[in-house]
Parts: C-alpha cells; sequence; structure tokens
C-alpha cells in the first residue's frame, strides 16, 4: 500500500508524532529510542551553541566583554529516554535556557508521575508504572521530589486564605475506604461547597475524619471561620439531615438559617409508603418544592397532611417534623436561587465524581493517597467552574 511521504520541519511536529504513534501502539522500526535521542541531542546542543554565540555578539557591540568558558553536562529525562547533553558556557552566562523549560525534566514526565500519585499508586511502584513508557527507570529521589511537590499543593489547598464572599454553604459528607493496620475501613469526608454571587458553585475545602459526629464538624467548620469564612455574606446553609451537622451548626454559624435538603427528604417521605402509591406521593411533595411562594407550599403541604394521613401516618410526620426548615429556601426571590439552595444536589453531583473516579483503585493504601484523589477531582471540578485555584494539579493535566 503506497505511504504518503510528511516532512518533519521541527522539535514539537517530532515529538508529536512520537507521541501519535505511541497512542495508537504503532511499532517502529529499529531502535527509535536511540536514533531520537541522539537526534533531540544533536538539535538541543546546537541551539544552545547558537544561543552563546547570540549573546557573545550582543556583547560585542557594548563595553562588555565575555567568552567562552567550556560547558558541563546535564541530563534531560524525555519521552525518548534520558539525554544527556553538554551545555555551553562563557565566564558570566549559561545557554541551560534552552533546557530550563524542562525544570531538569520534561514538564510531561513530571505530569505522568503526579498522575500516578493521583490514581493512588504507591510511590514505590510510580517507577516501575513508568517503565515501559519510558524506556528506563525513574531514580527514587525523583518520585519523592515530585511525591512531595503534589503533597504541598494538598496541604497548601486546606491552608489557604478564606475569602467570605458565598451566599449559600452546601455541607455534606462522602464515604471513602481505606486500608489501616486493622483492614479496610470506610471513613466519611466532610466538604464544603459555596455558591457565589455570580452563581458559581465551589468546592471550598475538604476533611477526611473518623465519623460524622457533632464534633468532627464543629473542627471543620470552625478552621473554615478562622481562615476567613466568617459568614457574614451568608444567606443559607444547607445541609442533608445529619444529627452531628445540625448539632454543629449553631456553636460556629448561629445566626445564618439553615435550609434541608429537599432531595433526601423525599427519599425518606417515599421511604415509607408503599411502591405503587410513590409517584402519586412525590408529585404531591413536588408541588410543595416548587410553589410559587411559601404560602403557596404550605397550602400544599395541608394538602398532602389530608391525603395521606390515614394510609401513611409515619410519612406524613417525617415531612410535618422538618417542614419549616424545607421551606427556607423561599427567602431568595429569583427561581434559579432558590433551585440552588433547596438540594444538597450540586455537591451530591461532584461526590459522583469522586465514586467514579475511586471506584476502579479499590481500596486507597492510606490517608496520603485520599487526598491526593480528592484534591484532584474538586480542583478539577472548579476549574469546570471558571473558578482557578492556584495550585499545580488537577486530574486532567
Amino acid at each position: 500500500m503506497p505511504q504518503e511521504g510528511a516532512t518533519v520541519t521541527s522539535l514539537y511536529q517530532a515529538l508529536a508524532v512520537i507521541k501519535a504513534m505511541n497512542l495508537n501502539g504503532l511499532e517502529w522500526g529499529g531502535d527509535y529510542r536511540h536514533h531520537g535521542r541522539e537526534a533531540l541531542k544533536v538539535i538541543l546542543e546546537d541551539r544552545m551553541n547558537q544561543d552563546i554565540d547570540r549573546y557573545l555578539e550582543e556583547l560585542s557591540w557594548g563595553d562588555q566583554g565575555d567568552r567562552r568558558n567550556g560547558s558541563y553536562r546535564r541530563h534531560l529525562l524525555t519521552e525518548l529516554g534520558d539525554i544527556e547533553l553538554s551545555v555551553p558556557r562563557t565566564r558570566h552566562y549559561s545557554a541551560v535556557k534552552v533546557v530550563r523549560s524542562y525544570a531538569r525534566r520534561a514538564g510531561q514526565i513530571d505530569r505522568m508521575i503526579l498522575a500516578c500519585f493521583v490514581l493512588g499508586v504507591s510511590t514505590r511502584k510510580v517507577a516501575e508504572a513508568l517503565l515501559p513508557v519510558l524506556g528506563e527507570p525513574v531514580s527514587p529521589s525523583t518520585v519523592s521530589r515530585v511525591a512531595k511537590q503534589l503533597d504541598s499543593a494538598v496541604a497548601a489547598f486546606h491552608r489557604r486564605r478564606l475569602k467570605d464572599q458565598y451566599r449559600v454553604l452546601v455541607l455534606d459528607g462522602v464515604v471513602i475506604a481505606r486500608k489501616t493496620g486493622a483492614g479496610a475501613i470506610r471513613r466519611p469526608v466532610l466538604v464544603a461547597l459555596g455558591l457565589r454571587p455570580d452563581g458559581k458553585k465551589e468546592i471550598i475545602d475538604f476533611r477526611l475524619a473518623p465519623g460524622e459526629s457533632a464534633a468532627a464538624w464543629e473542627a471543620f467548620l470552625n478552621d473554615l471561620y478562622h481562615r476567613g469564612l466568617i459568614g457574614e455574606n451568608l444567606e443559607l446553609i444547607v445541609i442533608d439531615g445529619g444529627t452531628g451537622l445540625q448539632a454543629a451548626l449553631p456553636l460556629v454559624y448561629p445566626q445564618t438559617p439553615v435550609q434541608r435538603c429537599w432531595a433526601h427528604k423525599i427519599r425518606n417521605v417515599l421511604d415509607k409508603a408503599r411502591k405503587k402509591d410513590q409517584e402519586e406521593m412525590k408529585r404531591h411533595l413536588h408541588r410543595i418544592m416548587n410553589a410559587q411562594n411559601k404560602t403557596q407550599a404550605r397550602m400544599a403541604a395541608k394538602n398532602f397532611v389530608q391525603t395521606w394521613q390515614n394510609r401513611y401516618p409515619r410519612a406524613v410526620k417525617c415531612l410535618r417534623d422538618d417542614l419549616d426548615d424545607l421551606l427556607v429556601f423561599f427567602k431568595f426571590k429569583e427561581d434559579h436561587w432558590r433551585k440552588a439552595a433547596r438540594t444538597t444536589n450540586a455537591i451530591e453531583r461532584r461526590f459522583r465524581e469522586v465514586r467514579r473516579r475511586t471506584r476502579p483503585m479499590g481500596v486507597f493504601s492510606d490517608k496520603t493517597s485520599v487526598e491526593r484523589i480528592l484534591f484532584a477531582v474538586f480542583i478539577y471540578e472548579n476549574k469546570q467552574q471558571g473558578i482557578n485555584t492556584p495550585f499545580l494539579m488537577t486530574q486532567n493535566s
């Protein structure tokens, strides 16, 4: 079959072709890695020598003087493997800026190592995992450096100063399994999501906790408070109804009204009815939730009680006990704010993404690996909202 010829005229094109062939599983004839490394070495060293020549030529037009002063060796790890470069220099200038963009290592390699950590690969196994891609092992010191880089970003995220800018605060927890000396255990991650005045939804922070007790929630909320989220602009806090969170909120944000999540409440009410009646009951509950104002909502709730009291008294009691807390969202005049503030759906959607990402990984090896994947997922979700957090890693880096 005839093949079309193509001319590669730049280093960028060459790497792009190599990457495309690797992704498509195409085989190269001969030792292409060796020849590729040699070609890159020639290109980079030629560019560095040109850089030195340009520098000395510019100096020749002024009063300053300088001269070549030999070279030194420097290693650069690329997709083709390690390249040992001869970096030319003068008495006062080095051409290392030609390869400085790699920061001594190709940025792609660092991102691959970071991705391994985010995916829960242990430090010991990272070099082994990258061996088929790089064609040679990555040193333990490099793996350790990149791991510290990622963990430093996670720690900085937890320490950063917060802006007191949110109209609504959504609080909930998601359960993650991780290994311990006593076997696999399931522990909750407490999460805070803020709705900003522009309507964007931002994961503010998260914390691994031993449980969803009042003490655990109080510690998490106090940390948010002392970092700047004092709640002066908070108009509403949305929760799912957990007793620990309900007990902790008055201790940290006593002046902020609390909205119970309608999605959770509807599920709880329907669980107390027979399956054949659940669809009709759900329509009655939606009439309350979607009412035009609080007065109409209370009228719809009264109709719900009259319709279902005799058949399902427990379902009716489940609704009536929390009705006042279910109608707090009517304080907003705009429909889109009412819709955003009546459920914890915004945070639940992010939990689904966490579960989707973590399900193939099984049980996490330690707390650090849990922190890494949560950080990656949540920062990515913030980025999708147009909210850039000044830290290095996202799940699609």
